[in-house]
């Protein structure tokens, strides 16, 4: 059975009820209903439960016997496992759900979030870039998402290790969005886990993958057409010739958005997609003023209160963060230690160690082994 033959990204009528919600969820998640045929479903049959009873049919009309739709108690699965998140459902049409994203093909139907919704109306940037970042790549995502932040951007990634992480960290305190990849409540990859934690709680995480989904290499490329559908442009720090980044960069290009890149060496193959993209057009990125130069700086607005979540604590002062680096460069500097013994160690909580760990690591100063095993590098 193929469905998806037509797309509009057009938002259809959102659910009114709870029980009209269960029937577009399910619709949803009904195996081969991809986005352009759950609109394409419900504008031929008006509403969601039409539309569910009119699916074995259409799937026998294929040549699919036996065909079933989602049931119903999958459907409340995921609401339920999304209430335990503290997640939201956002279909499009209802509040809450991003105006870019309707413009972009192959729209996403629905939306968990967890965090900050009100995010999603602040001028939003994103910066991409290579998982096995250079320790050069990682600071010149650190430094622009840390700048554009104090400038009144939103930093827009994927979560993923190197860039997305280091772009993540920095933008905490000034707002940041993660798209992800599987469900908003898996944690992936293992390593971010607890930077994802941070970002369910002082920014935000959406997914248009149902809870508990694990992703795969395919959802990935799904991933990037939000991450550059969300923003005004993507800047692209680290890229190599063949990479998801460059991959979301072209798909931001049909999208109608800006693309950005930061040039590295020639003979780097790091940096050979950053290159090819400024070749083709891109605009060459030196630092956050070209960015800001290219972008005009963002109208001040008055931030929203955040949704079912409690206000973020003040940040740290520096002198406190500069001495819980120096006690955990100190404890690591007999030899390597496991993470959990660190943290027993020095009497803190796991949500101010894994912040300062991460910075370290992003500095060169720790480097982290497996099974979690912890060494200073200087």
């Amino acid at each position: 059975m193929t469905l998806d033959e037509t797309s509009s990204t057009h938002p259809p009528l959102p659910p009114t009820t709870e029980d009209d919600r269960v029937a577009h969820l399910r619709l949803l998640r009904s195996r081969r209903v991809g986005p352009a045929t759950y609109r394409r479903l419900l504008n031929e049959h008006k509403t969601a439960h039409a539309a569910l009873d009119a699916l074995p049919q259409i799937a026998a009309d294929a040549g699919i016997a036996g065909y079933r739709a989602c049931p119903e108690g999958v459907a409340h699965a995921e609401l339920k496992a999304g209430r335990l998140a503290r997640a939201r459902l956002v279909f499009a049409g209802e509040a809450g759900f991003p105006k870019s994203l309707y413009d972009i093909d192959d729209a996403p139907v629905a939306l968990w979030m967890t965090g900050r919704a009100d995010l999603l109306n602040t001028p939003m940037v994103a910066l991409i870039g290579a998982r096995n970042a250079s320790s050069l790549g990682t600071r010149m995502a650190s430094k622009l998402a840390a700048e554009l932040g104090e400038a009144g951007f939103t930093i827009v990634s994927g979560l993923a290790r190197g860039v997305d992480a280091a772009a993540h960290i920095k933008s905490l305190s000034t707002g940041t969005i993660a798209v992800v990849a599987g469900g908003v409540d898996v944690l992936y990859p293992a390593e971010n886990a607890e930077l994802a934690r941070q970002i369910a709680r002082d920014g935000l995480c959406l997914s248009d993958q149902p809870m508990g989904f694990q992703p795969r290499a395919r959802h990935f490329v799904a991933r990037n057409r939000i991450i550059s559908g969300l923003v005004r442009a993507v800047v692209v720090v680290e890229a190599a010739a063949k990479s998801g980044s460059l991959g979301t960069a072209r798909t931001a290009l049909d999208q109608g958005r800006d693309v950005l890149a930061v040039p590295g060496h020639p003979f780097d193959a790091r940096v050979a997609g950053c290159n090819m993209l400024i070749r083709d057009g891109a605009t060459l990125i030196r630092g956050t003023q070209d960015i800001i130069e290219h972008l005009g700086n963002p109208k001040p607005s008055e931030p929203e209160l955040p949704l079912d979540v409690p206000p973020a604590a003040p940040p740290r002062p520096l002198r406190d963060i500069a001495a819980l680096h120096d006690a955990i460069l100190d404890r690591l500097l007999p030899g390597p230690l496991a993470e959990d013994q660190l943290i027993r160690a020095l009497g803190a909580s796991a949500n101010t160690v894994a912040p300062a760990l991460v910075d370290l690591e992003l500095d060169g100063k720790v480097i982290r082994q497996s099974g979690g095993i912890l060494a200073r590098t200087i």
